[in-house]
């Protein structure tokens, strides 16, 4: 019988810590330490959250590895967070698993952050069904917005990308501009519930292709806050379920007429989201109409693995350690780490 494979992740390109121990596949801890401290700031300040990071790594570690019921030992590789993300973020991910897997004497495994975002998919999940090769996967976060076209594990293709801002961004900007507190695309999810999203009506940006772009909505956005809130001062007070809706709706008809025409150009029926943003429910809702009206199928992770988490930089170490592809002690951080990136 097969040795199993314990593989513990790294995550730390922004500002949350995360850890988790994966063995065979299968998630037996997924630790994710969160940072208030940007509230304060209305957005994520990047020396304070190094420095949280380097208070919370140790700690998420020893919990995510005695959650797991393994010892230190059992662990075959460690898979870090090697980009894209914030480089004193990444810096200290990255000087932690290598100085761990250098007293542990086992490989490292250099992970792309988005790439962790898609093979979250492929984490054994009871009850979850893996998307087929080849998939389409919209993955859209607050510093991303792609859509990928998914051969295999690491045969990704980017047919379409922002050319400015992130759908992530584009919320927790018009949050901010409501003077909504910093996270505020979760708060606009929540009041558009409320809402109906064809109160007010904001253009929509023309990009060629499949490409995205979110920079002139924030500006339309701000605005029409901004002249409405001159002429009643309590408008987004008494208009608030109804503005997120609006902003909401837009957002997604955006994110969903590009992947839509992605669809119909590679004929494919298998679509996938990922990011911190596929946690929003005005887009799964809308997917899963899709998916009913277009005869897709459609695979949304769980809610755990949307949001950033070492449980998707475990699974992509898990593969990437099945295929013997292992980093060293002179990986560094990128700040920039494109999809299609080999390991140097």
């Amino acid at each position: 019988m097969s040795k199993s494979i314990v593989i513990l992740g790294i995550e730390s390109s922004c500002d949350d810590t995360s850890a988790a121990v994966l063995k065979d596949g299968k998630i037996l801890a997924n630790i994710v330490a969160s940072q208030s401290i940007h509230k304060l700031y209305g957005g994520v300040v990047p020396e304070l959250a190094s420095r949280a990071h380097q208070q919370n790594i140790i700690p998420v570690v020893d919990q995510a590895i005695k959650q797991a019921g393994i010892s230190k030992n059992d662990i075959n590789a460690i898979a870090f967070t090697r980009g894209p993300g914030l480089m004193g973020s990444l810096l200290v991910g990255t000087s932690f698993s290598k100085a761990f897997a250098l007293g542990l004497n086992i490989p490292l495994i250099e992970v792309n952050h988005m790439q962790g975002h898609i093979l979250a998919h492929f984490i054994d999940d009871e009850g979850k069904t893996k998307p087929p090769f080849p998939f389409l996967c919209l993955t859209v976060s607050g510093g991303h917005t792609q859509i990928v076209l998914v051969k295999d594990f690491f045969n990704m293709t980017i047919l379409g990308e922002t050319i400015d801002d992130a759908a992530g961004e584009a919320f927790d900007k018009a949050a901010k501009i409501m003077g909504l507190p910093y996270p505020g695309g979760p708060l606009i999810d929540k009041y558009a519930k409320e809402g109906n999203p064809k109160a007010f009506k904001f253009s929509k940006p023309q990009v060629p292709e499949l490409n995205f772009s979110f920079s002139g909505l924030k500006t339309g956005f701000m605005n029409f806050i901004t002249n409405e809130t001159a002429r009643n001062n309590n408008f987004v007070e008494e208009n608030r379920n109804d503005i997120c809706a609006s902003i909401q709706s837009t957002i997604i008809d955006i994110l969903l007429s590009k992947l839509k025409t992605a669809a119909l150009q590679t004929d494919i029926k298998h679509i996938a989201i990922a990011g911190g943003v596929s946690a929003n429910s005005g887009l799964r809702n809308e997917l899963n109409k899709l998916e009913r009206e277009l005869d897709w199928n459609v695979f949304i992770p769980r809610f755990e693995y949307c949001t950033d988490n070492a449980a998707m930089i475990a699974i992509t170490g898990y593969y990437k350690f099945l295929k013997n592809d292992f980093s060293n002690q002179a990986a560094t951080p990128t700040a920039k780490y494109d999809l299609n990136s080999k390991t140097e």
